[in-house]
Formats: structure tokens, sequence, C-alpha cells
């Protein structure tokens, strides 16, 4: 599972090819915690994540929604997706 970005101690990564499922997400850890955050929707669907980097990681998914969109159609391709710029 290729990481896609890193900021804050947030690592972004997304699966490629067969395991990719709808709808378009990307998988999010930081320090023990996972979860799952739908792009198009900018809202955690499974997972537990601390509030703050809660709140830092769904703002980065707004702010990179076009890329990300991009990203899952690479993937969905079994291509490996590009690094996306973090959060400064």
């Amino acid at each position: 599972m290729p990481t896609i970005s890193v900021f804050f101690g947030i690592i972004v990564r997304r699966y490629c090819g067969q395991r990719e499922h709808e709808p378009p997400h990307v998988h999010v850890y930081y320090q023990g915690y996972t979860a799952v955050i739908d792009i198009e929707k900018a809202e955690i669907t499974k997972g537990d994540f601390p509030s703050k980097q809660t709140k830092l990681a769904l703002a980065w998914v707004e702010l990179r929604k076009e890329d990300l969109l991009a990203d899952w159609e690479l993937a969905k391709a079994g291509e490996l997706p590009f690094k996306i710029d973090p959060l400064k």
C-alpha cells in the first residue's frame, strides 16, 4: 500500500488494483490509530482517529480532493498513485 502523503505525523496510504472498492477513499494512520476517509464526502467512514488529527486529515482531503480523485483512478487501474503535497 503506497504512502501518498505524510504531514504532522499523519500517514496517508492507498491500496491499488483489485483491493480498491468504491467509494473513493484513503487510509490514514497516526500513532496506532487508523481510519478510512471518504474522499467525496470528506468524512471518516471507518476506524478511530484523535480529534485534532481528524480535523487536519479532513482539511487535507478537502484541499486535495481533485488530486485524490485522480489518484483513485490510477489506483483502480492497478497503477501506482502519485505523491500529493502535505499540509504545511
